[in-house]
């Protein structure tokens, strides 16, 4: 049986806030499924969450990664909210964000803090340039227009969730995500959304420096896979400046004198050229594979949607 819309709440000690989350959901929400994804938790989130009518499910592996690939395996939906238990994401944009997954196809709905509250309510300064850098960096990198990268706050098409593949254990998951969609040319739409610090004795699980630089290391990581070819072109075109850069004062030697005087620095110069030839090919080569990968990314995709389209036709029939 597939869920119309189904709320995901990944949880670790949020018995503070989950109550109210859940019970707001269900207001905003009324014909949702609200999940709550304990993750380890020491308090009493399992209890409260249950007590205000979600349904309760695990994963022991701790990190927001492993709880969200155990989600977007286990739940069948239409349209999936992905949502903080911190309470730190009033739901009147829910409504929103689902209606544009259920009737305009959108395959990611970003829930944007950024372009409203965000600076203002979070008091933790290196968390807002964090945001910032990543934004930048992967609009830059990716030549997007992604308002807010590291919101948890997000709505998913089945498409989506089906065919993405979850390969970070972090925080780092929002990155990916976005990446992901990004790289396969899935329709994006951002809604901006209101954002409220953690009320009073909440403490935050993300670490602004080890968690940060996951962050970082990702974009890193993803640039290279989804983009070899401006990756490698690049590493390529700074060996051919070194080697160039090394070479040229040999060269002048050379003509003036007849003689090569620093022999070992042309050999190494040599060598750093073909390095640098290397990493063009191999660019070019690897592009070439990533582009095969996004053509059988689309026919799983096309497939995977005209099942979905079979299965809601039977269950209305």
């Amino acid at each position: 049986m597939m869920d119309k819309i189904a709320v995901l709440i990944p949880c670790y000690n949020e018995e503070k806030t989950i109550g109210k989350v859940v019970a707001d959901t269900k207001r905003a929400l009324p014909e949702a499924v609200v999940y709550v994804y304990d993750n380890n938790s020491t308090d009493k989130t399992v209890e409260t969450a249950r007590d205000a009518g979600a349904v309760i499910r695990y994963e022991y592996r701790q990190g927001k990664g492993n709880v969200i690939r155990r989600m977007f395996r286990e739940i069948e939906a239409e349209c999936y909210i992905m949502i903080d238990g911190d309470d730190t994401y009033p739901l009147e944009s829910a409504r929103e964000m689902a209606d544009l997954v259920l009737t305009r196809g959108a395959d990611m709905v970003v829930g944007d803090r950024l372009s409203s509250t965000y600076y203002q309510e979070n008091k933790r300064p290196f968390h807002n340039f964090g945001n910032s850098l990543v934004k930048h960096a992967i609009n830059r990198l990716f030549r997007c227009n992604i308002r807010d990268i590291m919101t948890g706050y997000r709505a998913f098409s089945y498409g989506f969730v089906k065919t993405f593949p979850v390969l970070s254990t972090g925080f780092e998951i929002e990155t990916e995500m976005t990446i992901h969609a990004v790289n396969n040319n899935l329709q994006i739409e951002n809604v901006i959304v209101e954002y409220r610090d953690r009320p009073e004795g909440s403490v935050s699980k993300l670490n602004t420096y080890s968690d940060g630089m996951k962050v970082l290391s990702t974009i890193f990581r993803l640039y290279r896979d989804y983009k070899p070819f401006g990756f490698f072109t690049t590493i390529a075109l700074l060996l051919a400046a070194l080697a160039a850069g090394f070479m040229i004062p040999v060269l002048i030697a050379f003509r003036e004198t007849g003689m090569v005087e620093k022999f070992p620095t042309l050999i190494v110069c040599g060598f750093t050229m073909i390095a640098a030839l290397q990493c063009f090919f191999a660019g070019v080569i690897l592009s070439s594979m990533a582009t095969s990968h996004r053509r059988t990314f689309e026919y799983r995709l096309n497939t995977l949607n005209s099942r979905m389209h079979a299965a809601r036709n039977r269950e209305e029939a």
